[in-house]
């Protein structure tokens, strides 16, 4: 037998889900605008200062948002071995690909201005742009795989049979999946664009305002679509879970159609409350479709969020912990988001600044 299965179950294990889902979230509502504003770089800076102001509006922020991935994994990895497990023996490249894009993103916001030549930034913020690219490619569509349901399949061993990916690489491309990546950096680059609007004044706001709002009315086209092909192909079989799921797809559409036509309308604030809503309430359903069997579609073997998850006393601890760290995260970020509020513009950006 698998040994997993000899676990009591805990009434902490659907706690933890949930709290999982909700740093995936936070993660995607902060770290889409970051990412948003990185591949958007090359198309919406028009000279160097345009571009200097565009990292500025995330260099107090991005890499404490990354924060939130971090937290997500770690909590997936404690709370739910055999699922962090399952990912990361089955989908090993898929999430490589996250990590590279990640490293290459980061590296390029810190050493893009170690070189005053303008081949040098322009090679660091292209390098900027495709490591937002990349993660945000992936993790579309391996969230929209996880809609789908990876298949698993029993492999032997001396325990008994553990369960493992099927799915090949390749077969993670389905037309679902291609729509969910696609909708995941339209998505993020309107956020992205949204957020430089709320962030910026003169030109780079009225280029960043225009850009949302084009942006915006594509991805709900996007969001649609991926809403239709959500709750027909792959709809949750419970029929609580069904309704669930098309509320929330059906809202997610509309708040992206809102905040682009308030976007339109320089209503900046509002527009990028409501994009970043949309994300957090398609995240919401995606992880509604993946209760109980998180995302998996074990064949001949059992595999659910009881059997993936750790024992009751682990996360008792856990649970202890997030309850005194997560407040004080929450604080310090909320503080760190208030003592960088203001606008920026050209104007902030000295001319020497520029040149270093």
């Amino acid at each position: 037998m698998f040994p997993i299965l000899e676990i009591a179950h805990s009434p902490l294990t659907p706690v933890w889900f949930i709290l999982i889902a909700v740093l995936w979230i936070g993660f995607f509502f902060l770290e889409g605008f970051d990412f948003g504003v990185a591949m958007l770089l090359p198309f919406l800076g028009k000279d160097e200062t345009d571009k200097r102001v565009m990292v500025n509006t995330i260099g107090p922020t991005w890499d404490a948002n990354e924060v939130w991935l971090i937290t997500a994994g770690g909590a997936m990895f404690a709370a739910f071995p055999g699922w962090y497990a399952s990912l990361f023996s089955g989908l090993y490249l898929p999430l490589l690909l996250v990590l590279l894009g990640l490293i290459i993103r980061g590296v390029s916001f810190e050493y893009r201005s170690k070189h005053p030549s303008s081949k040098w930034r322009n090679t660091f913020d292209w390098m900027a742009t495709i490591g937002s690219f990349l993660p945000t490619l992936v993790l579309g569509v391996g969230f929209a795989n996880f809609v789908r349901g990876i298949a698993l399949g029993p492999k032997a061993t001396l325990n008994g049979d553990f369960p493992v990916v099927t799915t090949s690489f390749w077969g993670l491309f389905t037309p679902f999946a291609l729509i969910g990546g696609l909708l995941f950096v339209i998505l993020f680059c309107a956020h992205g664009a949204g957020f430089i609007a709320l962030k910026t004044t003169g030109h780079m706001h009225d280029r960043a305002g225009r850009t949302a709002t084009r942006l915006g009315w594509l991805a709900a086209l996007l969001m649609a679509a991926w809403a239709v092909m959500f709750n027909t192909m792959y709809a949750p079989a419970n029929g609580t879970q069904h309704l669930l799921t098309w509320i929330l797809a059906v809202l997610a559409v509309l708040l992206v159609a809102v905040a682009a036509l308030l976007s339109s309308r320089e209503r900046d604030g509002f527009a990028f409350i409501l994009n970043g809503a949309a994300i957090a309430v398609m995240m919401a359903a995606m992880f509604v479709k993946m209760w109980v069997n998180i995302g998996f579609r074990p064949v001949g073997v059992p595999f659910d969020m009881w059997i993936a998850s750790s024992s009751p006393y682990t996360l008792k601890i856990m649970t202890i912990a997030a309850c005194v760290m997560v407040p004080i995260v929450l604080i310090y970020q909320a503080w760190s988001y208030w003592v960088f509020r203001q606008r920026i513009s050209r104007d902030s950006i000295p001319s020497d600044a520029v040149h270093a």
